[in-house]
């Protein structure tokens, strides 16, 4: 675990920044833990534990946010007598890779090896393509995804293929924001505006998505329709300099009426991408709100200087522990759910309690989730 200083951070991160990181990955954890035991079909509440996929957002807006301050730090900085210095894309590309790549082979070569010896269901990404697809996280590059490289230890994975073309995407969209709009100065409502501008871009894909038929079924999981949620972490790094502030007694409730507004039918059904456009719609706004809510005053912290409730409760031992390591239990933990609803509870298919499969699978992944991190973990 990180030690933290009096100041909230944690080796250089902001430690409740860390911490929502737990937030995110137990959200994604409940819902499959709610979509595995059957109660998605439980008419609002089965909606409500379908949205608790809120966490992969959460995710997306905090990439956006760190990822993007680096290039809005550098444009600030800039006056007549320093010129704008962007970072470096050999580093950039080199951590990007190094943070995410290690873990990620290891969690997809051991879900190849053991679904090998184990029938749990149709598994048609199970072959030496998909292993191929998703090692190089092209999976969701396909028409019938489903049923192509789909594989059902992995079926997370779709948002970690989108998070690493954001990755590749942002030195584009931070060349066209900064050098191009703001010509390398630093212009705030410039760079804000161009933020908006390129938000639009997801409505847009949805709406070319579900009026044309030329592009894969796979084409509603690329990263246009989820650049909008990169874009409120993105928002909120250009709002930083600024001295803009957020207060979680305002935003956390306010991102809560948001989720409660999202779990009614009007964002569709629970599924990953809506059926209709209207609910595509609807769905990505209100998940780009609610998680860039979710993280602002984590960000953006008040007058207390970070030292409110909300930012202790994420600064606090135990959540930054589970935000270290919460990328290696969002890798492995449908693998361990499966397991541990067979082997363990005995639970059938969409039955059973699904607060003693969340319960024991927490136990059982987090140990390996800190196994795997303590081997893969970027050294200092």
């Amino acid at each position: 675990m990180t030690a933290t200083d009096s100041s909230g951070r944690a080796s250089g991160r902001v430690a409740s920044l860390t911490g929502i990181r737990a937030v995110a990955a137990i959200l994604v954890m409940l819902t499959h833990a709610a979509y595995t035991t059957g109660k998605y079909t439980h008419g609002y509440v089965g909606l409500i534990y379908s949205r608790l996929e809120i966490g992969v957002p959460i995710f997306f807006v905090l990439s956006g946010f760190l990822l993007f301050a680096p290039w809005v730090r550098a444009a600030a900085r800039t006056d007549g007598q320093r010129p704008y210095v962007p970072p470096s894309l050999s580093r950039y590309a080199w951590h990007r890779v190094r943070r995410i790549m290690p873990a990620y082979v290891i969690t997809v070569l051991a879900a190849y090896l053991l679904y090998h010896f184990r029938t749990a269901g149709p598994n048609p990404g199970h072959t030496w393509m998909g292993l191929f697809r998703n090692l190089t996280l092209t999976q969701i590059y396909t028409d019938d995804y489903l049923f192509s490289y789909l594989h059902q230890g992995l079926t997370q994975m779709w948002s970690l293929a989108v998070e690493a073309a954001f990755y590749v995407a942002l030195p584009i969209l931070a060349y066209l924001l900064v050098v191009v709009l703001c010509r390398r100065q630093w212009h705030p409502v410039r760079l804000v505006l161009g933020l908006v501008v390129l938000a639009a871009i997801s409505p847009g894909w949805l709406v070319l998505v579900h009026a044309t038929d030329f592009l894969p079924d796979g084409a509603p999981l690329w990263l246009p329709t989820y650049l909008m949620w990169f874009i409120g972490g993105m928002l909120l790094a250009a709002l930083l300099p600024l001295g803009v502030k957020a207060y979680a007694t305002v935003c956390v409730p306010l991102a809560l009426a948001c989720y409660f507004i999202a779990a009614t039918p009007i964002a569709g059904a629970p599924t990953t991408s809506p059926a209709e456009l209207r609910e595509g719609l609807i769905k990505t706004l209100f998940y780009a709100v609610i998680s860039t809510l979710m993280v602002a005053p984590l960000a953006l912290r008040g007058r207390d200087g970070g030292r409110g409730w909300y930012q202790q409760f994420m600064a606090s031992r135990p959540m930054v522990f589970l935000g270290e390591i919460s990328y290696e239990i969002f890798l492995i933990h449908l693998v361990t759910m499966e397991l541990v609803m067979v082997e363990i509870l005995r639970f059938p298919i969409y039955t059973g309690s699904m607060f003693w499969l969340f319960v024991v699978t927490l136990v059982v992944t987090v140990p390996l989730a800190w196994l795997l991190h303590r081997v893969t973990r970027v050294r200092t």
